[in-house]
Formats: structure tokens, C-alpha cells, sequence
């Protein structure tokens, strides 16, 4: 079997036909991610991690993490954060918190002093944590991060679910039991 699929991948590999040609170039595209090819830049997108859903208990605050990975070397001076907030029933989108270089956190709106930076930058974290949380904070959290020239790429999302209770999840209960 191992020696039928080597002879046919020689076959295929030496023939020397347009598509022997064509399956080595394709090949080498996508060991070298397009960057050995001519007239094509490869360009590498950010990468940002959020939890798909979160739930917080009426009145807690919660943490919502962004964590980042960018092909472009990360500082102070060159990443900036938007958070933005789209509630679950019919309404507008609300910016949430901005940071670039520094927090600056809203001064107005739903989210004035119910907001705060929890990232590092330098630690590829560009999470924030909501204070007092209420069921009108339920609804969609966007985490767009930018660092030049690696602006490219999806943003997070997570849905905040805000319940009067906490409920119990075993998976929950048992990684607990393994925290240091």
C-alpha cells in the first residue's frame, strides 16, 4: 500500500505534464503561505480570541478577555482597542471603551463609569471589565484591536448573558477543583 501511493506520488511528482507542474507549484504555495510567489503579498491578519459566551450574575462585575496575536511587533505607541456593545433586542451600536496608547474610557452613555481597562498590551491583552453589570448590559461585545501595519482580520465577539443567579455548571466546578 505505502509503496503503491510513493510510485504514484513519482509518477505524479517527475511526469513532467502541466499538471505535475501545476501540483508542485500549488504544493509550494502552501508550504511558503504564498510568499515565494510573484506579485503576491502575503499578508498576515490579526488574530484575536474572545469567549463565544460569558454569563455574569446581576450586579458583579465581569472581566470580558480580548487576547491578540499580531505578525507585527506590538507596543504601546502602535496598538489601539475598540470595544462596542450591540444589544440583543432592536437597537444601536454603542462604543464602549478606546484605547490607544492610554484608556479612554466613555464619558458618556450607558457605559460612563461602568467600565475599566483590564489589558496589557505588551501581554497581547486588550480585555476590559464592566462594573455593576445589569440586564441591559446583555447583548454583543466587539473587540477590534489595530497595531500597524497588521490591521487586518476578525474582530472577537461575546455575548453577555446577565442572570439574577448563578447557575451551576459542572465543567465549571471541576476545573476548579485543579486552580492553584
Amino acid at each position: 500500500m505505502v509503496n503503491s501511493c510513493r510510485e504514484s506520488l513519482n509518477k505524479l511528482w517527475f511526469s513532467g505534464s502541466m499538471f505535475s507542474i501545476m501540483f508542485r507549484m500549488a504544493l509550494l504555495v502552501v508550504l511558503l503561505g504564498g510568499t515565494s510567489v510573484p506579485g503576491v503579498q502575503h499578508v498576515s491578519g490579526m488574530i484575536i480570541s474572545t469567549a463565544s459566551e460569558v454569563e455574569a450574575v446581576n450586579g458583579t462585575d465581569v472581566k470580558l478577555k480580548c487576547i491578540f496575536t499580531s505578525s507585527a511587533p506590538v507596543s504601546l505607541q502602535t496598538v489601539s482597542v475598540a470595544w462596542s456593545f450591540q444589544p440583543f433586542h432592536p437597537g444601536h451600536e454603542e462604543a464602549v471603551f478606546y484605547y490607544s496608547r492610554r484608556a479612554f474610557p466613555p464619558t458618556a452613555g450607558h457605559f460612563r463609569k461602568r467600565v475599566v481597562w483590564s489589558g496589557d498590551i505588551q501581554k497581547q491583552d486588550a480585555s476590559i471589565t464592566l462594573l455593576q453589570v445589569s440586564s441591559d448590559f446583555n447583548g454583543t461585545y466587539s473587540c477590534r484591536v489595530l497595531n500597524p501595519p497588521d490591521v487586518h482580520g476578525r474582530y472577537g465577539e461575546v455575548k453577555l448573558r446577565v442572570v439574577n443567579k448563578a447557575g451551576f455548571n459542572l465543567s465549571d466546578w471541576f476545573l476548579s477543583l485543579f486552580e492553584v
